[in-house]
């Protein structure tokens, strides 16, 4: 799986930062009115409450203006992103985008509006959501290294639940099982609730689930961590060994970030990155990211970010097609 020659398209520029400004306004005055972020999942989630918390220490750095915050679900994102392609790269429409809808859903669905490769402007890396793997309780497995080994003595025999086909939930376990050489089945939920669900009834086996939604089902003894999928400690879960100590060069995380229509002046982008990095410095705002959700922090330039993006569509190409992976 490895040596699969990656598509030559992933090869070609990811984002073009446009020479010459969409808008006639200076980009040190924007913004001078309100500036929407549309959301890509609905209300009460884990991105909504990211927006909201960018939103709130928004307006302090931004000329006084808000940051509206849009729900738009469906299609994995990509009805989300696919409208915010759509919109002027004039910074008064931004996407809060992530895994699905810019690394994955052009090669899971046969039908997009928008190509990831060049419909948007990298704007900044906001955080990464770390992943934990669990097990049920019932299960004897006390390390992710003896359940791998039980796992290669018995192919086929355990199972782990997933958020749906195609989800973060299922690429990653995907990647997992391809680096060690054991086979699971995958059976499909609807919701992160679901697999915990699931687990709880000794229904399956195994999942991988943000710390921030599995934590207190974890310290109460309820489902067991074998490891965190981060690249270092996670605060939540201090006892918890990292992914890569036993699978090396291993790491997952559920990333967010901002990005805009393709073709935005430089200068706009600029000013914009600017802009969120001192939001995330704010200190509300970062224990609203950091402490409640248990999220790492990331910030940095937009250049870092767009290297970032291009190495997730390339990272994730070769584990969709080797597990033949399809939503439609």
């Amino acid at each position: 799986m490895r040596g699969l020659r990656l598509s030559a398209c992933l090869w070609l520029p990811l984002f073009a930062f446009a020479s010459v400004p969409a808008s006639a306004q200076p980009a040190s005055s924007w913004p001078d009115r309100p500036v929407r972020l549309i959301v890509p999942l609905g209300a009460g989630g884990a991105s909504d409450t990211l927006a909201r918390h960018l939103a709130n220490g928004f307006s302090q750095f931004a000329n006084g203006q808000p940051l509206i915050v849009e729900n738009r679900p469906g299609g994995g994102g990509t009805i989300a992103a696919a409208a915010a392609a759509r919109e002027k790269p004039d910074g008064y429409t931004l996407l809060l985008t992530d895994l699905t809808p810019n690394a994955v859903a052009h090669v899971v669905m046969s039908k997009i509006t928008y190509d990831p490769n060049t419909a948007f402007t990298p704007i900044v890396h906001v955080a990464n959501f770390p992943g934990v793997l669990l097990i049920r309780p019932a299960l004897p497995y006390k390390t992710l290294a003896e359940f791998i080994a039980a796992a290669k003595q018995q192919p086929g025999k355990f199972n782990y639940a997933t958020a749906g086909v195609g989800n973060w939930t299922h690429l990653f376990m995907e990647d997992l099982n391809s680096r060690v050489g054991i086979r699971q089945v995958s059976v499909p939920y609807r919701s992160g609730a679901e697999i915990v669900t699931s687990l709880l009834r000794n229904e399956t086996d195994m999942a991988i689930m943000t710390v921030a939604t599995s934590v207190s089902q974890i310290k109460e003894g309820k489902l067991r961590a074998l490891a965190v999928t981060s690249t270092r400690p996670v605060p939540q879960l201090p006892d918890t060994p990292l992914t890569s100590e036993t699978v090396p060069g291993f790491s997952a995380g559920v990333w967010h970030g901002i990005a805009a229509p393709a073709g935005m002046d430089p200068a706009l982008v600029t000013r914009i990155n600017g802009i969120f990095n001192r939001v995330l410095q704010v200190p509300a705002v970062r224990a609203g990211i950091a402490d409640a959700q248990g999220a790492d922090i990331i910030g940095g330039t937009a250049q870092q970010f767009d290297a970032f993006m291009k190495s997730e569509l390339q990272r994730w190409p070769d584990v969709i097609k080797a597990a033949k992976i399809t939503v439609d």
